[in-house]
């Protein structure tokens, strides 16, 4: 394990010092706001798991998962992420099903499994953004949530409500008609 860690380590550097400026900047730069893939474990054990296959990127069927160059630091290189704003997770679990190492772990595709095994984030809701919050019935959010009135549910004019049963797979935020969105998803990892 700490051979493979080493040359990952050593082929970073050799791509960094090829292209110092994105180095850089990926140094300079924030973290950014994305997802790890449902069944991920947490984010210390997924990176020490994760060998940069790409299988579970090859096995999802919405496209919505990417990976990592420079933009999020040396260590996330070559490792899977969903960014929900371009496109949500839609739970169908096969990434976890072709995870040959376990950094992403299989869930079933049932209700109580999903519930019980994904934590990808949780979404939030701006009331100042949200157009239901404003007095313009909207519900777009709710109406994407493949969890409904239980991940989310809604109130007058379809007010957003989300639950401690979110589980974070950015299909909300994808659907938001709002700029900037009036719902994001936070996260589990930071």
């Amino acid at each position: 394990m700490e051979r493979r860690n080493f040359l990952k380590a050593l082929a970073a550097s050799a791509a960094a010092a090829l292209v110092p400026e994105a180095a850089r900047s990926a140094r300079n730069q924030p973290s950014l706001r994305y997802l790890r893939p449902p069944g991920a474990l947490p984010e210390e054990a997924f990176l020490s798991r994760c060998i940069n296959c790409g299988q579970c990127g090859e096995a999802c069927p919405n496209r919505c998962i990417k990976y990592f160059g420079f933009e999020n630091g040396l260590n996330s290189i070559d490792t899977p992420y969903i960014i929900p704003r371009e496109k949500g997770c839609i739970l169908c679990m096969k990434c976890g099903d072709v995870c040959p190492t376990g950094a992403i772990q299989p869930v079933e595709r049932t209700a109580e499994a999903i519930l019980d095994g994904v934590k990808m984030g949780r979404a939030r809701v701006d009331e100042s953004l949200c157009l239901s919050f404003q007095g313009k019935t909207c519900g777009v959010c709710y109406r994407a949530c493949p969890l409904p009135d239980v991940a989310i549910y809604v109130g007058r004019l379809e007010q957003p409500h989300v639950t401690d049963e979110c589980v974070g797979c950015g299909l909300c935020e994808r659907s938001c008609i709002q700029m900037p969105q009036a719902i994001r998803v936070i996260p589990s990892y930071g």
